[in-house]
């Protein structure tokens, strides 16, 4: 039986991409791995708790967001089970259980009820949010903080050093991935058309840059300045938000 911090998805990992991928035998390379699945294979867990976090997640999120929520959820599975099979992840029910409720809660805070309802950065707050919700409806504190650690951190891309959770690199790989389109090489095209259909974008490379210039605007301190320039002030061009509608990778299915 593995203990608490296996289970929850806290084995650590190298945080650096550029480090977990050199030399990788099945993602390295300029024709990666990519195994067909399609969205079918990847369905959310049939918990009570993944049941109502989904709710939540359905009732406060915009459709664009939820749909997003979900796709991070499986390109990140799929991902991990043709790349990472010594991870032992997607045999791991309860770090699945985890990673599927930090996609579902990962960009809470940005619900239009606490983005401009906070002086905090959406990560933090959303983090907090998720906490607290996955407490309030009875899991067990070890995975409601590994849910919180991974959506603290899911935006600290230019982190070079030192070691990430398991679930908060798979958070980090799939959010970059649908958002702007890095490393969607490692996946199948039939994996990302699949998964479009079933959760649309709708427009989610624009709807997504909107969020980001609204919190630059209303908090030009938060944790999102970090991909702009030093002393980024209002009225300079978002690097960030330019990325996410340059995301050519995706633009067929927006």
């Amino acid at each position: 039986m593995p203990s608490d911090w296996e289970k929850y998805g806290f084995a650590p990992v190298t945080r650096d991409p550029e480090v977990l991928f050199k030399d990788h035998p099945t993602a390295s390379g300029p024709n990666p791995k990519q195994d067909l699945f399609t969205v079918e294979d990847f369905p959310l867990p049939d918990t009570p708790l993944v049941r109502e976090v989904h709710a939540f997640a359905q009732k406060e999120l915009d459709e664009q967001t939820f749909n997003h929520s979900n796709r991070v959820f499986v390109y990140g599975s799929a991902l991990v089970k043709t790349h990472f099979p010594e991870w032992k992840f997607n045999e791991n029910q309860t770090a699945v259980e985890t990673y599927a409720l930090s996609c579902l809660l990962h960009d809470i805070g940005t619900a239009e009820k606490f983005l401009a309802t906070t002086h905090m950065s959406f990560e933090f707050k959303g983090a907090i949010v998720a906490r607290d919700l996955i407490l309030q409806l009875g899991g067990p504190e070890a995975e409601a903080d590994s849910v919180c650690d991974a959506i603290i951190r899911h935006q600290d891309i230019f982190v070079k050093g030192g070691n990430i959770t398991l679930v908060g690199q798979i958070l980090q790989l799939s959010t970059i991935l649908d958002n702007v389109g890095i490393r969607a090489n490692l996946i199948h095209a039939r994996l990302i058309e699949t998964t479009t259909t079933k959760f649309p974008r709708k427009g989610w490379s624009e709807h997504f840059a909107r969020v980001i210039e609204k919190e630059l605007a209303l908090k030009p301190w938060c944790h999102t300045t970090s991909f702009e320039v030093p002393n980024w002030k209002e009225g300079v061009r978002s690097n960030f938000a330019t990325d996410v509608r340059g995301n050519d990778v995706m633009r067929p299915f927006d």
